[in-house]
């Protein structure tokens, strides 16, 4: 067992009082960094865990996949290799660059903060968790992660993966949703984690809550280095910790869209400055569905273009955090763009203008059409 010398551990704990929750996180730090040491997966951002890499590749990490975010991180980081470079860069360019990673505001708020570091602290990501803070779209775990994985400064970084894991280890019952409960955690760590190696430890919590004390499915105990510590699998927790409040239901929205195509160009249109996907390109949609006879009257009387044949694509649908979008969609073949949409070809919604995920079922049609 990979946590053998630590068996010890338990027995003294049994035998007398138990471990308090701090004396139960100090305890961790041994196994974890041993951990850490020998089984870190190698990602691109810990090549050179430098403050820039280091920020943009969490702030990817959000509510995204690793093998997820690693071609995206490629591309980004050779597009836009440093501060200068994101504060300058076109708004278009890094909807485009960003396109299929979703949350877009994240994006957006990146070339904020790129500014305010250019204009306040010389183009140099600041290392102190306070003066991270005042970034745009930087929150206590990211001001935590850069602040103790780039600059070694003993900060926690609490994450979903983190939650997780102390909230196992230490039998909690709280709900991880509530920020009074991510703030407990955070002090508790700001009073246990180590003084030195702190980037290790860092990334050691999260990455045990990465693959083995897993989000999904069966945690892998016979794999962990706090197994001896956890008091959640010692007294047969685990499907019950960590423990979230149920959601509301999500508010489901029925659209139709709309691929409309004239001599191989198709049409898009921007969305409005504020609100959900706010200023991305996306296809003609209605806020109802609309039967293929309905489209037709649709386009001819009301937009005014001839429609040669409308063609139905079958349904889709997207969830996003607080809503569901349940598509219909048709591809519709007229003799011109209605003048109220730009007209694109291929190439330009390949390297120009962004389309969110929402609409990928029928992005991908269009794109084999229009090829």
């Amino acid at each position: 067992m990979i946590n053998h010398l630590y068996e010890g551990l338990q027995v003294l704990e049994s035998e007398a009082k138990p471990l308090s929750p701090i004396e139960r996180l100090k305890a961790i730090n041994g196994p974890l960094l041993s951990w850490y040491d020998s089984h870190a997966r190698v990602l691109p951002w810990r090549e050179t865990p430098e403050a820039y890499r280091v920020w943009i590749s969490e702030i990817m990490l959000q509510q995204t996949r690793v093998e997820a975010v690693k071609p995206y991180y490629a591309r980004f980081m050779e597009a836009l290799p440093d501060v200068k470079a994101l504060a300058e860069v076109e708004d278009e360019r890094l909807m485009k660059l960003w396109e299929g990673l979703g949350y877009y505001n994240r994006a957006r708020n990146l070339k904020k903060a790129a500014g305010v570091i250019m204009y306040d602290y010389g183009g140099q990501v600041p290392e102190t968790y306070e003066e991270l803070l005042k970034l745009p779209g930087i929150g206590s775990y990211t001001a935590g992660a850069i602040s103790s994985i780039a600059f070694g400064h003993p900060v926690p970084a609490v994450d979903g993966n983190v939650l997780r894991v102390l909230s196992r280890v230490l039998e909690s019952h709280e709900d991880i949703l509530k920020q009074s409960v991510k703030k407990h955690f955070e002090e508790l760590l700001r009073e246990t984690m180590p003084k030195e190696r702190t980037s290790a430890f860092t990334q050691g919590m999260i990455e045990i809550g990465a693959i083995v004390c897993v989000p999904n499915g069966k945690p892998k105990c016979e794999e962990c280095p706090l197994e001896s510590l956890c008091l959640a699998e010692r007294h047969g927790l685990l499907d019950s910790i960590p423990y979230k409040a149920p959601k509301k239901p999500r508010k489901i929205e029925e659209k139709t869209v709309l691929l409309i195509c004239s001599s191989k160009k198709a049409a898009i249109r921007k969305r409005p400055d504020q609100g959900l996907l706010a200023s991305l390109y996306e296809f003609p949609n209605t806020d109802h569905y609309l039967t293929a006879d309905e489209v037709r009257e649709y386009l001819e009387k009301e937009q005014g273009v001839t429609v040669e044949s409308v063609e139905p694509l079958g349904n889709a649908k997207h969830i996003f955090s607080h809503v569901e979008w349940h598509m219909n969609g048709y591809l519709v073949q007229t003799d011109q763009i209605p003048g109220q949409y730009l007209a694109v070809e291929r190439q330009e919604l390949q390297n120009r203008y962004a389309i969110p995920n929402a609409f990928q079922a029928y992005y991908q049609k269009l794109m084999e059409m229009l090829a």
